[in-house]
């Protein structure tokens, strides 16, 4: 059965973390280790549905590490020789935003695994050195900023993208709302 309105889609979220023992233990570390990830996932794609390929539920990855296992990534998949803050990597190609008589045309053509198996949206990585230090420099909570940066990784598994300033400020425009849905106020700087 695939998500209606009165379905809400599931996730099926993979924490990991690739960090030092000093790091992992910290106290703000194991905040946002414990946050209740799956459950903001699933309250986000209920809102995004719009957005999303027609299937029973939906996975993803979101890898917690630190400012030099993100630069080999960027270097590797962006040749970006840098840390940054947040990468995502797309399992689909999909663009956004989506019609609805699209994913109708899709499901009608979707392969029985899509209809029963969920979906793999892809991975999401976080440099939690670089969270902490935009959080410091933005004067917000290290949390808020992990939080802001998964919802940024969410959208682009989703298909958004932002080549220029009017698609940057919808897609942070939309992030904002993500936040808002869970309760948390925007950073500051949005």
């Amino acid at each position: 059965m695939l998500p209606s309105a009165l379905t809400p889609p599931t996730l099926e979220l993979t924490l990991q973390t690739e960090l030092e023992d000093a790091l992992l233990t910290s106290a703000p570390v194991q905040a946002v280790i414990e946050s209740p990830w799956s459950t903001w996932g699933e309250c986000w794609l209920k809102a995004l549905a719009t957005d999303l390929p027609p299937a029973t539920g939906y996975e993803l990855t979101l890898l917690l590490t630190d400012n030099a296992k993100i630069q080999t990534f960027n270097c590797q998949f962006r040749h970006q020789d840098q840390p940054t803050d947040v990468l995502a990597f797309a399992a689909l190609e999909v663009d956004v935003p989506r019609s609805p008589v699209a994913e109708l045309a899709e499901l009608i053509e979707a392969e029985s695994s899509l209809i029963t198996e969920p979906l793999y949206l892809g991975d999401i990585v976080i440099s939690l050195e670089r969270a902490a230090q935009q959080a410091n420099e933005r004067g917000h909570d290290f949390a808020l900023e992990v939080t802001w940066l998964f919802t940024h990784g969410l959208l682009h598994l989703l298909g958004w993208d932002h080549p220029d300033e009017t698609t940057l400020t919808t897609m942070l425009s939309q992030q904002s709302y993500l936040l808002t849905l869970i309760g948390l106020n925007p950073p500051s700087y949005v």
